[in-house]
């Protein structure tokens, strides 16, 4: 007898997924460059490289060093820019036939809702990704996602200006991230993805100088995974919104962890340097998983270690 089939469709701030699994922004650049190594239309969606008003040459190098279960890079938001990325970047992605979420970055209020109003008027975008939380930029990035003032009012005058479903992203360098996602809520967030990259460092003990030119930059990978786990749970107990999860993320056993804390999607990072076509191992994965666990339904697991919880709320 054949297994039965299982549901991996999610539903999230508005769009239909047909799995669960997500690209996080920055390690899979605007889908073309994995076209030839990966079927980019099995995702559920993608999360494309940061854009900005302007074109960035981003930071200088060394810019990207491996760490213990790991890496650090201090890219800076190297992009194109936002005209560039409309006329070059987003006819290829829009072939890929998947949802297409543009992560978005400024270095003030007026940046991020030009950017969307901009972004508002072409086609084939499904939302827009407020990147509150780069640690890796002098002014902006971080800086609006660690204060919960900030974080409401870039987030409102962002829903202002556009129509589009609004994910905010959140920074894990903070003391309360359950609060910042309230901020977010707050100002009118339909998502929110967490977590962002943590701020660190590495020396260079033979040269006796910092491994990075920026000196600091965001650590990922493995080793982030648990902090980003708890910081998913304590968001989906405070926060009635929908969560993208990421931190870590090389199986499906990761990005269930994720799922069952609380998210209704994942997104695969770091883990696409090192294996181009993970992302859909572990859609293939966590099909079998649902299968030998008898779940119908991949959104059933949403929320499922709050035990108790109301899961419906946590969706």
């Amino acid at each position: 007898m054949a297994a039965p089939q299982v549901d991996l469709s999610v539903e999230l701030a508005g769009l239909s997924l047909v799995n669960p699994v997500l690209v996080a922004s920055g390690t899979f650049g605007y889908g073309t460059e994995y076209g030839e190594l990966v079927d980019v239309g099995r995702l559920g969606g993608i999360c494309t490289k940061a854009v900005t008003l302007q074109p960035r040459a981003g930071n200088p190098p060394p810019r990207i060093c491996e760490t213990p279960a790991g890496m650090l890079n201090a890219i800076g938001l190297q992009n194109p820019g936002v005209e560039v990325f409309i006329g070059e970047k987003m006819p290829a992605l829009r072939e890929f036939g998947v949802p297409i979420i543009v992560n978005v970055a400024g270095e003030s209020v007026a940046d991020y809702v030009s950017l969307a109003e901009r972004l508002s008027d072409c086609a084939d975008i499904a939302a827009l990704e407020l990147n509150l939380s780069c640690p890796n930029v002098k002014r902006g990035g971080m800086q609006f996602g660690i204060d919960g003032e900030l974080t409401e009012r870039v987030v409102a005058a962002v829903r202002e200006a556009t129509e589009l479903p609004l994910i905010a992203k959140l920074s894990p360098n903070v003391t309360d991230i359950a609060s910042i996602g309230e901020a977010a809520r707050d100002g009118g967030a339909d998502a929110l993805s967490l977590i962002n990259t943590l701020l660190a460092m590495s020396i260079d003990i033979d040269r006796r100088q910092p491994m990075l030119a920026n000196v600091t930059g965001a650590l990922s990978g493995p080793a982030i995974r648990p902090v980003a786990v708890r910081m998913v749970w304590e968001v989906a107990q405070a926060v009635d919104l929908p969560i993208i999860g990421m931190g870590g993320i090389t199986s499906a056993a990761d990005a269930l962890q994720f799922i069952m804390a609380g998210a209704t999607a994942v997104a695969v990072g770091t883990a696409n340097f090192v294996e181009p076509g993970i992302s859909g191992r572990i859609i293939d994965d966590l099909e079998d998983f649902c299968q030998q666990a008898g779940v119908a339904c991949a959104a059933d697991l949403i929320g499922a270690a709050h035990g108790s919880s109301d899961v419906e709320g946590l969706q």
